[in-house]
């Protein structure tokens, strides 16, 4: 979350920046609220301490017999504990309300994130690879992965329900190929490989931003926890409420998950194959870092997915998303879309975020540095998609696809495909 007390002194700073975020903020009841705030807690102390001096008073006079005056000064003991009661009850609805809106607003966007309303005004800041040019009709990837019997989506509806996934055979083993691909590149680039739960409770999925706002995007079970929605929720709240030393720092991390997302409001989006499901796997990068070098952290992160596409040979550009396209608890954003000969456009593939110091503020992961200042600062926390597992795949198939309908293997995965050069129908 934002510092509150950025908030209350730069409220015309916020309210712009919520607006070229397309975000309502209600800067006026804000203010409101934390001055009730503010003057509930004055008051209780001053009545505290003045309650305190009656009270010592009261001792005095019944030592000099002056039962009379000790009886008054009890009774305006009793008033006064009667406002503090009224008072406390004022002050907590007041910091209940104002927490409730800070969780709810979301994170500034930096300096460099372009001013947009939506994806329309997204910059596009690099391509690599050049789309194939095909010699006969391919297909989409929703069509020959069940010719190839590698993908059955009609047996996937019948054990769960719609835009799940069933893989077969050498899709299977393709589904496996890759994640291990992934996580060993990543780790060979210095990053720590973590194996997490994948069911959350309430405050690590607040810590991270998925709560409270998005709750209806989330799977839940009956004792109130939360099927991840990817691997960042874990990885970033591995240190929450934990302080930790400049020398630790930084820190990266990665780890697979399957990840669940109810995706609420996206019917009728990328529902055929691969793309939008319910459950998809997912390779997830995390950093932990100090404030001065986030943003290059971010750019080595990018370089980090960019290398996951380039090892694969698959043809992809780089967007630098505006102020109405990004994440909530994220300041920058790039988001690396592959080649989908299917849709003849680029999809998301991988989105790349820092948040600077907004999660690290909702879960309190903090450092200190004694030789560079006093005290403790909060973290910068970085997140991406090192990749999504279900797109590559839909990519290998659509840019690896042959006359025939067999689908080639890209040379880096043939070691985890045991040699298997090629996905052949039988």
């Amino acid at each position: 979350m934002l510092d509150i007390r950025f908030v209350r002194e730069n409220p015309d700073t916020v309210a712009t920046a919520m607006e070229s975020r397309a975000q309502i903020w209600d800067k006026e009841r804000f203010l409101e609220l934390d001055a009730e705030r503010r003057a509930a807690i004055s008051k209780v102390e001053s009545l505290q301490a003045q309650r305190n001096a009656i009270s010592k008073r009261i001792g005095e006079l019944m030592r000099l017999g002056s039962q009379q005056e000790a009886e008054a000064a009890k009774n305006e003991v009793r008033l006064i504990n009667e406002q503090l009661g009224a008072l406390e009850v004022q002050r907590s609805t007041s910091e209940e309300t104002l927490a409730e809106m800070m969780l709810a607003l979301p994170n500034l966007p930096s300096e460099t994130t372009p001013i947009g309303k939506s994806e329309e005004e997204n910059i596009e800041v690099r391509r690599w690879g050049e789309p194939r040019v095909f010699d006969f009709s391919p297909l989409a990837h929703w069509d020959l992965g069940p010719k190839l019997g590698i993908i059955d989506f009609e047996r996937a509806v019948k054990l769960s329900k719609s835009r799940f996934i069933l893989l077969a055979g050498l899709g299977a083993r393709l589904e496996r190929a890759l994640i291990n691909f992934m996580a060993d590149t990543h780790i060979d680039r210095g990053y720590k490989e973590w194996w997490c739960p994948i069911l959350g409770n309430a405050e690590t999925l607040t810590g991270t931003g998925q709560l409270p706002k998005f709750e209806e995007d989330l799977f839940k079970t009956t004792d109130g926890m939360y099927l991840i929605p990817t691997a960042e929720v874990m990885l970033t709240n591995i240190h929450r409420d934990e302080t930790l030393e400049a020398n630790d720092l930084p820190l990266h991390y990665c780890a697979f998950t399957p990840c669940f997302r109810e995706e609420a409001g996206s019917a009728g989006r990328d529902t055929r194959g691969l793309i939008r499901v319910h459950q998809f796997d997912k390779v997830e990068m995390v950093k932990l870092v100090t404030p001065e070098t986030s943003f290059d952290e971010l750019e080595d992160m990018v370089a980090d997915a960019e290398n996951i596409l380039q090892l694969l040979n698959l043809p992809y550009r780089v967007i630098n998303l505006c102020t109405g396209d990004i994440g909530f608890s994220a300041a920058k954003t790039y988001d690396l879309e592959v080649w989908l000969p299917s849709y003849n456009d680029y999809k998301e593939i991988s989105s790349c975020s820092n948040c600077v110091d907004f999660q690290a503020r909702r879960a309190d992961i903090k450092y200190r540095d004694v030789e560079s200042f006093k005290g403790t600062r909060h973290v910068h926390t970085l997140n991406g998609s090192g990749l999504a597992v279900g797109r590559t795949m839909a990519a290998i198939i659509e840019n690896y696809q042959q006359p025939d309908g067999s689908v080639l293997i890209p040379d880096v995965l043939q070691p985890y495909m045991g040699g298997i050069k090629a996905i052949k129908q039988d």
